[in-house]
Protein backbone atom coordinates (compact mmCIF):
# COMPACT_ATOMS: atom_id res chain seq x y z
CA UNK A 1 0.00 0.00 0.00
CA UNK A 2 2.90 2.55 1.02
CA UNK A 3 5.00 1.80 -1.81
CA UNK A 4 1.50 2.75 -4.87
CA UNK A 5 2.29 5.85 -3.01
CA UNK A 6 5.70 6.34 -3.68
CA UNK A 7 7.06 8.06 -6.82
CA UNK A 8 9.21 5.66 -7.92
CA UNK A 9 9.36 7.41 -11.46
CA UNK A 10 10.21 10.70 -10.03
CA UNK A 11 12.85 9.16 -7.71
CA UNK A 12 14.44 6.90 -10.08
CA UNK A 13 14.94 9.72 -12.57
CA UNK A 14 16.60 12.16 -9.48
CA UNK A 15 18.53 8.43 -8.73
CA UNK A 16 19.92 8.77 -12.01
CA UNK A 17 20.79 12.54 -12.06
CA UNK A 18 22.95 11.94 -9.09
CA UNK A 19 24.67 9.04 -10.28
CA UNK A 20 25.98 11.21 -13.83
CA UNK A 21 26.46 13.79 -11.31
CA UNK A 22 29.82 11.98 -9.86
CA UNK A 23 30.12 9.87 -13.08
CA UNK A 24 30.61 12.97 -15.67
CA UNK A 25 33.60 13.86 -13.26
CA UNK A 26 35.05 10.39 -12.65
CA UNK A 27 38.86 11.70 -11.99
CA UNK A 28 37.43 13.72 -9.09
CA UNK A 29 34.68 11.32 -7.92
CA UNK A 30 36.36 7.81 -8.48
CA UNK A 31 40.24 8.24 -9.36
CA UNK A 32 41.33 10.64 -6.94
CA UNK A 33 39.86 9.14 -3.64
CA UNK A 34 42.02 5.66 -4.94
CA UNK A 35 44.93 7.66 -5.63
CA UNK A 36 45.09 9.18 -1.96
CA UNK A 37 44.82 5.92 -0.37
CA UNK A 38 47.30 4.23 -2.44
CA UNK A 39 49.74 7.10 -1.60
CA UNK A 40 48.65 5.98 2.23
CA UNK A 41 49.41 2.07 1.46
CA UNK A 42 52.81 2.83 0.00
CA UNK A 43 53.79 5.38 3.22
CA UNK A 44 52.68 3.10 5.65
CA UNK A 45 54.16 0.14 3.93
CA UNK A 46 57.24 1.56 2.79
CA UNK A 47 57.78 3.29 6.24
CA UNK A 48 56.62 0.68 8.89
CA UNK A 49 55.92 -2.56 6.72
CA UNK A 50 59.19 -4.11 7.18
CA UNK A 51 58.97 -3.67 11.12
CA UNK A 52 55.09 -5.00 11.40
CA UNK A 53 54.70 -8.03 9.44
CA UNK A 54 51.53 -9.20 10.52
CA UNK A 55 48.55 -7.66 12.42
CA UNK A 56 46.18 -10.15 14.09
CA UNK A 57 47.47 -12.78 11.97
CA UNK A 58 47.12 -11.01 8.40
CA UNK A 59 49.54 -9.52 6.80
CA UNK A 60 50.17 -5.89 7.23
CA UNK A 61 49.46 -4.72 3.89
CA UNK A 62 45.96 -6.73 3.53
CA UNK A 63 45.22 -5.47 7.05
CA UNK A 64 45.82 -1.72 6.06
CA UNK A 65 44.23 -1.96 2.33
CA UNK A 66 41.03 -3.56 3.63
CA UNK A 67 40.63 -0.84 6.06
CA UNK A 68 41.77 2.10 3.61
CA UNK A 69 39.01 0.41 0.75
CA UNK A 70 36.39 0.93 3.16
CA UNK A 71 37.81 4.37 4.39
CA UNK A 72 37.40 5.37 0.95
CA UNK A 73 33.99 4.45 0.14
CA UNK A 74 32.44 6.11 3.10
CA UNK A 75 34.05 9.02 2.67
CA UNK A 76 33.02 9.29 -0.36
CA UNK A 77 29.41 8.29 0.24
CA UNK A 78 29.10 11.16 2.57
CA UNK A 79 30.63 13.65 -0.10
CA UNK A 80 28.25 11.97 -2.56
CA UNK A 81 25.26 13.08 -0.58
CA UNK A 82 26.08 16.28 1.66
CA UNK A 83 27.51 18.20 -1.22
CA UNK A 84 24.18 17.67 -3.55
CA UNK A 85 22.19 18.70 -1.04
CA UNK A 86 24.10 21.42 0.30
CA UNK A 87 24.58 22.81 -3.32
CA UNK A 88 21.55 22.83 -4.09
CA UNK A 89 20.63 25.04 -0.86
CA UNK A 90 23.57 27.46 -1.84
CA UNK A 91 22.87 28.07 -5.63
CA UNK A 92 18.82 27.67 -4.73
CA UNK A 93 18.25 24.86 -7.29
CA UNK A 94 17.08 22.68 -4.42
CA UNK A 95 13.62 24.35 -5.36
CA UNK A 96 13.83 22.06 -8.32
CA UNK A 97 13.82 19.16 -5.84
CA UNK A 98 10.59 20.41 -3.64
CA UNK A 99 8.15 21.94 -6.92
CA UNK A 100 7.96 17.97 -8.33
CA UNK A 101 5.63 15.89 -6.79
CA UNK A 102 8.50 14.47 -4.64
CA UNK A 103 7.85 13.38 -1.23
CA UNK A 104 10.67 12.91 1.56
CA UNK A 105 10.84 9.31 0.75
CA UNK A 106 11.93 10.08 -2.70
CA UNK A 107 14.57 12.64 -2.07
CA UNK A 108 15.97 10.59 0.91
CA UNK A 109 15.79 7.39 -2.07
CA UNK A 110 17.39 9.11 -4.23
CA UNK A 111 20.16 10.62 -2.47
CA UNK A 112 21.44 7.67 -0.55
CA UNK A 113 21.32 5.58 -3.03
CA UNK A 114 23.20 7.35 -5.24
CA UNK A 115 25.61 7.94 -2.10
CA UNK A 116 25.72 4.21 -2.21
CA UNK A 117 26.65 3.89 -6.04
CA UNK A 118 29.41 6.04 -5.76
CA UNK A 119 30.74 4.39 -2.34
CA UNK A 120 30.45 0.88 -4.10
CA UNK A 121 32.18 2.50 -7.21
CA UNK A 122 35.28 3.73 -5.27
CA UNK A 123 35.03 0.53 -3.06
CA UNK A 124 35.84 -1.14 -6.24
CA UNK A 125 38.57 0.72 -8.21
CA UNK A 126 40.26 1.09 -4.85
CA UNK A 127 39.98 -2.92 -4.69
CA UNK A 128 41.67 -3.14 -8.65
CA UNK A 129 44.13 -0.92 -8.03
CA UNK A 130 45.50 -2.07 -4.86
CA UNK A 131 44.78 -5.93 -6.26
CA UNK A 132 47.83 -4.54 -8.55
CA UNK A 133 50.37 -4.41 -5.51
CA UNK A 134 48.65 -6.64 -2.93
CA UNK A 135 46.80 -9.98 -3.37
CA UNK A 136 43.91 -9.63 -1.64
CA UNK A 137 41.67 -12.58 -0.99
CA UNK A 138 37.65 -12.54 -0.15
CA UNK A 139 36.81 -14.64 3.11
CA UNK A 140 33.14 -13.83 2.79
CA UNK A 141 31.93 -12.42 -0.59
CA UNK A 142 28.22 -12.04 1.21
CA UNK A 143 29.28 -9.67 3.80
CA UNK A 144 31.57 -7.35 1.26
CA UNK A 145 28.18 -6.38 -0.06
CA UNK A 146 26.50 -6.09 2.93
CA UNK A 147 29.11 -4.17 4.77
CA UNK A 148 29.81 -1.63 1.62
CA UNK A 149 25.94 -1.34 1.01
CA UNK A 150 25.11 -0.42 4.78
CA UNK A 151 28.38 1.23 5.99
CA UNK A 152 27.64 3.76 2.83
CA UNK A 153 23.84 3.99 3.53
CA UNK A 154 24.53 5.64 7.07
CA UNK A 155 27.31 7.92 5.50
CA UNK A 156 24.99 8.83 2.92
CA UNK A 157 22.20 9.46 5.05
CA UNK A 158 24.77 11.24 7.61
CA UNK A 159 25.42 13.49 4.02
CA UNK A 160 21.65 14.49 4.10
CA UNK A 161 21.28 15.00 7.37
CA UNK A 162 24.46 17.46 7.18
CA UNK A 163 22.91 18.39 4.06
CA UNK A 164 20.02 19.40 5.94
CA UNK A 165 22.06 21.67 8.56
CA UNK A 166 24.42 23.27 6.65
CA UNK A 167 23.65 26.62 5.01
CA UNK A 168 27.06 26.97 3.66
CA UNK A 169 30.07 24.84 1.76
CA UNK A 170 31.67 25.92 5.06
CA UNK A 171 29.74 24.78 7.47
CA UNK A 172 29.38 21.14 5.34
CA UNK A 173 33.59 21.37 5.61
CA UNK A 174 33.76 21.77 8.99
CA UNK A 175 31.34 18.53 9.60
CA UNK A 176 33.51 16.58 7.24
CA UNK A 177 36.59 18.26 9.76
CA UNK A 178 35.44 17.44 12.91
CA UNK A 179 32.85 14.87 12.42
CA UNK A 180 33.59 11.86 9.79
CA UNK A 181 37.46 12.55 9.16
CA UNK A 182 38.43 11.85 13.23
CA UNK A 183 35.99 9.16 13.58
CA UNK A 184 37.14 7.60 10.30
CA UNK A 185 41.21 7.81 11.81
CA UNK A 186 40.18 6.55 14.84
CA UNK A 187 38.01 3.72 13.89
CA UNK A 188 40.50 0.98 13.45
CA UNK A 189 41.67 1.80 10.01
CA UNK A 190 45.24 2.07 10.38
CA UNK A 191 45.58 -0.30 13.59
CA UNK A 192 44.10 -2.84 15.21
CA UNK A 193 42.34 -1.65 18.44
CA UNK A 194 43.60 -4.82 20.60
CA UNK A 195 46.39 -2.91 21.03
CA UNK A 196 45.03 -0.07 22.61
CA UNK A 197 44.49 -0.31 26.28
CA UNK A 198 41.11 -1.53 27.60
CA UNK A 199 39.28 1.52 28.41
CA UNK A 200 40.31 3.14 24.56
CA UNK A 201 39.13 -0.39 23.17
CA UNK A 202 35.89 0.33 24.67
CA UNK A 203 35.62 3.68 23.56
CA UNK A 204 36.96 2.91 19.94
CA UNK A 205 34.21 0.05 20.29
CA UNK A 206 31.52 3.26 20.75
CA UNK A 207 32.39 4.27 16.83
CA UNK A 208 30.17 3.42 14.55
CA UNK A 209 32.98 3.69 11.99
CA UNK A 210 34.96 0.79 13.88
CA UNK A 211 32.24 -1.59 13.39
CA UNK A 212 31.40 -0.66 9.28
CA UNK A 213 35.53 -1.22 9.00
CA UNK A 214 36.34 -4.28 11.11
CA UNK A 215 33.57 -5.72 9.25
CA UNK A 216 35.01 -5.05 5.80
CA UNK A 217 38.24 -6.31 7.04
CA UNK A 218 36.82 -9.63 8.48
CA UNK A 219 34.82 -10.00 5.16
CA UNK A 220 38.59 -10.07 3.40
CA UNK A 221 40.85 -11.47 5.52
CA UNK A 222 38.72 -13.55 8.26
CA UNK A 223 39.37 -11.78 11.05
CA UNK A 224 38.33 -9.07 13.26
CA UNK A 225 38.76 -6.96 16.31
CA UNK A 226 34.79 -6.68 17.38
CA UNK A 227 32.36 -8.80 17.33
CA UNK A 228 30.57 -9.53 13.98
CA UNK A 229 26.99 -10.19 15.22
CA UNK A 230 27.45 -6.60 17.83
CA UNK A 231 28.33 -4.79 14.61
CA UNK A 232 25.88 -5.73 12.32
CA UNK A 233 22.68 -5.11 14.86
CA UNK A 234 24.42 -1.68 15.67
CA UNK A 235 24.75 -0.73 12.07
CA UNK A 236 20.99 -1.25 11.11
CA UNK A 237 19.74 0.18 13.86
CA UNK A 238 22.05 3.42 13.34
CA UNK A 239 20.65 3.54 9.71
CA UNK A 240 17.07 2.78 10.62
CA UNK A 241 17.03 5.61 13.21
CA UNK A 242 18.55 8.17 11.05
CA UNK A 243 15.86 7.19 8.20
CA UNK A 244 13.22 7.55 9.97
CA UNK A 245 14.88 10.98 11.87
CA UNK A 246 15.97 12.43 7.73
CA UNK A 247 12.42 11.26 6.96
CA UNK A 248 10.74 13.69 9.40
CA UNK A 249 12.67 16.25 9.01
CA UNK A 250 12.46 16.50 5.28
CA UNK A 251 8.77 16.19 5.45
CA UNK A 252 8.28 18.98 7.51
CA UNK A 253 10.81 20.82 5.48
CA UNK A 254 12.80 21.65 8.28
CA UNK A 255 15.47 24.10 7.71
CA UNK A 256 14.48 23.56 3.63
CA UNK A 257 11.63 25.68 2.73
CA UNK A 258 12.04 28.83 4.06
Amino acid sequence: MFCSRVNWFGAFTLLKKETLRFLKVYHQTLFSPVVNIALFLAVFSLSVGHQIETINGVPFAIFMSAGLIMMAAMQNAFANSSSSFVMGRVMGHIVDYLIPPLGAFELLFAFTVGAILRGICVAIVAFAVISIFVTLPIHNFYLVIFYLVFSCMFLGLLGVLCGVFSESFDQMSAMTSYVITPLTFLSGTFYSTNALPEFWQKVSHVNPFFYMIDGLRFSITGKSDGDLLTGIIYILILNLLLAIALLRLIHKGYRIKH
